[in-house]
Formats: structure tokens, C-alpha cells, sequence
């Protein structure tokens, strides 16, 4: 009875643009939050590298052929990049400067045996979900990621020599060797393989096992930086491969393309993220002056309640109640849509290449909480002033 005496006076159509404003924002809301973070996600645990990280080297050209200009970096190029703004960090990415082979030492796996180039990375741009990256003299063996076509090119090897080839987590479990030497001696050490990589083409170690070789097998020239790491800040790739162009640099074309990726569907989502919540906030404001305007032509009715013994309470609970139903209706069709969206924008990410996880991420879902919330309290408060303001 009350709520038919106080919602008799309504504008349908100024309540139906609110609600499709509401909806909308809500939808697109829900769906740009949820793709920024899987979209940043991308490529997490598949390589040794964190994400926005490039392995990068100076180009080769014919002046440096002839010796005319190096290829190498220097402490003050390094210190540069790093006061880049959208650069996060530039280390150095450190390599062997002794003699070294890697061998295999396990009685079920036939012998082979290589020369080989190692290198180290710092321990922050790993991306490998393991706790085993640390080494020191005295310990059972020396953690390894290796390159995926080093593995394929020992395959190649087996297969040749009909020898069954082996799968990754078969690798894993078979023992290796490196064998470190110079003049003065000799020393065999075991390996293990912990994960491998797309990204880098020599045999990755921990550093403390890199300086303990250079240090004591060492054949005396200089340990020249020939190759960097550049992380880079979200959404401003574009800025990174500038840089890169304007100092000529390269990197593996797979690193480009999907940082190139990365940063244009990011940047497209964070837009999107910024409409969304323009929209959400509108549409809640248009819902709110809504209720304003329906107590102002329902000022009369509010004023005979309250006259007549009416708590004032129960009149607020009803404008409140009955627009924070409406919200919440809105939020869940938003829900319903954005799960039809998920499927069909997950299936054309696949087509594309971009293979996101297919999960729900929970920041979504609480910011779509947090907005019925904030339109909860605003709605309660502006029914309190409203009705109160009748006495």
C-alpha cells in the first residue's frame, strides 16, 4: 500500500535511460577489468621472462663488422635507459668468460656432449615458478632453464641414432654435467633442469654459479656486456620499441610482437575501463537525481505519512529498497552479459593467438560489488535527507 501511494508518480522513460546507462556501464565495467588483468597476464610462467621484458642486443652492422663501432654496452648506455620514465629496469645479462661443455651423465640416456655458451639474468625478471635458483660450491648440482631448440636439437640428435627422444619432464629428471676448464685444470659439475625457455638461446644459470667459473677458470679477456634486459612500463611498449629503434637495438621478433600485443589490447581495455566507470557514475547519478525527483512530486503524500504516525524509517526503507532492487537487477543482467561476452571474446583471443587463461578474476567481480555498495550508501543518504527534509 505505501509503496503504490509513493511510486504512483513516476517518469518511465527518465527511469529507463538510467537503467540502460546503469547496465551498460556496468557490463563493459565488469569486462574491461577482467581483460586488463588477463590480458597482462599473458605469456606469465610460459618463458623465463617476466612480463613487458625484452632480452635485446645491438644490431649488427658493417661498421661493427670492421671493427669500427661496438656491440657491446657500457655502464653510462645502461645508467641512460634506466632514467627513461616509462623504463622499469635495464640489467646486464652476463656470460660465461671460460671454457665450459655440457654432457649427459645418466646411465638412460645415451652420452652427448657439447660445447656450450651460458649466461646469467637477475633473479627479479625470472619468471619461473620455482624456489630453486640459488647454487654454491659444495651443493648437489646447478639449476639450468634451458632453450626449447636445445632440447629439439637433442631430440634431432636421439632420433638420428634411433634413440627414443625425450619429453620435457622427462629432461627434468635426467642428470647432465657441466665441465669447466682452462690451463690450469679441470672440474665436472652436475645440472639439473628446473625449466626451459623461447626466449634466450644459451643455457641460463644462477649468478653465483657464472661468478664462481669466471672467477677461478677465467682464460683472462675482458667479460663484455653484449646483451640487456629492458622491462618496460605498462601499455607503453610503443615508447620501449622507440627506444629501441633510436638506439639500434633489436630483439627477437616473437618478444616484440607480443609486447607489441600486450600494450595495444591493454591500452584498448584501459579506454574502455575509463567509459565504463564515466558511464556507471552518470547512470547512478541520473538514478539518484531520479529518486530526488520522485520524493519532490511526492512531497505531499510524504508529509500526510509522517502527520498521521508514520515512521519516518519506513518511508526511507521504501525509496531506498526500492532503488537499490533496481541496481541490483541492473548488476546482474551486467553479470549475465559479461559472462555471454567472456565466451565469445575468449574464443576470438584464441583465433587471434592471444591464449589468455580462461578464468574468472576476482577483482571483477569485487569492483562490481564495490559499485553496488557505493550506490547502496548513496542511495540510503539521499532518501535519509530527502524524507527528513519534510519535517
Amino acid at each position: 500500500m505505501l509503496n503504490k501511494l509513493l511510486f504512483k508518480n513516476q517518469d518511465k522513460k527518465q527511469l529507463t535511460i538510467a537503467i540502460i546507462g546503469a547496465f551498460m556501464g556496468i557490463t563493459f565495467l565488469i569486462t574491461s577489468i577482467h581483460y586488463i588483468i588477463k590480458v597482462n597476464e599473458f605469456g606469465k610462467g610460459a618463458d623465463i621472462l617476466g612480463p613487458n621484458t625484452l632480452i635485446v642486443q645491438k644490431k649488427v652492422t658493417n661498421a661493427s663488422s670492421l671493427n669500427l663501432t661496438k656491440t657491446d654496452f657500457s655502464i653510462h648506455e645502461l645508467e641512460k635507459m634506466r632514467k627513461e620514465p616509462f623504463i622499469v629496469e635495464v640489467q646486464p645479462v652476463l656470460s660465461n668468460n671460460f671454457s665450459v661443455s655440457f654432457e649427459t651423465s645418466d646411465p638412460l640416456v645415451p652420452y652427448f656432449r657439447s660445447d656450450v655458451f651460458i649466461q646469467t639474468v637477475d633473479k627479479k625478471f625470472l619468471d619461473v615458478k620455482t624456489s630453486d635458483w640459488d647454487w654454491k660450491p659444495g651443493d648437489k648440482y646447478v639449476p639450468m632453464i634451458m632453450p626449447r631448440e636445445f632440447l629439439v636439437m637433442l631430440n634431432t640428435f636421439m632420433s638420428s641414432s634411433g634413440i627414443p627422444q625425450i619429453s620435457d619432464d622427462i629432461a627434468k629428471q635426467v642428470k647432465f654435467k657441466f665441465k669447466l676448464k682452462n690451463d690450469k685444470g679441470e672440474e665436472k659439475v652436475d645440472v639439473r633442469i628446473i625449466g626451459f625457455t623461447n626466449e634466450v638461446s644459451s643455457l641460463l644459470v644462477p649468478a653465483s654459479f657464472m661468478k664462481y667459473g669466471n672467477d677461478k677458470y677465467s682464460d683472462g679477456t675482458d667479460n663484455k656486456i653484449t646483451q640487456i634486459m629492458i622491462s618496460g612500463k605498462e601499455s607503453e611498449f610503443g615508447l620501449v620499441e622507440d627506444l629501441l629503434n633510436k638506439k639500434g637495438l633489436e630483439s627477437k621478433n616473437a618478444q616484440m610482437v607480443v609486447g607489441r600485443l600486450k600494450s595495444v589490447v591493454g591500452t584498448l581495455f584501459i579506454v574502455v575501463l575509463g567509459i565504463s566507470i564515466i558511464a556507471v557514475l552518470a547512470s547512478g547519478l541520473v538514478l539518484i537525481q531520479y529518486m530526488q525527483l520522485l520524493m519532490s512530486r511526492n512531497a505531499y503524500e510524504v508529509r500526510t505519512l509522517l502527520r498521521i504516525g508514520y515512521n519516518p524509517k519506513d518511508i526511507i526503507r521504501s525509496f531506498f529498497v526500492y532503488f537499490v532492487k533496481i541496481f541490483g537487477l541492473v548488476a546482474g543482467l551486467g553479470f549475465i552479459v559479461f559472462i555471454v561476452f567472456k565466451f565469445f571474446l575468449d574464443s576470438m583471443f584464441d583465433s587471434g593467438g592471444l591464449y589468455i587463461d580462461k578464468g574468472m578474476t576476482i577483482i571483477s567481480i569485487v569492483s562490481l560489488l564495490l559499485a553496488y555498495a557505493v550506490f547502496t550508501v548513496a542511495s540510503y543518504n539521499t532518501a535519509k535527507k530527502g524524507i527528513f527534509r519534510q519535517f
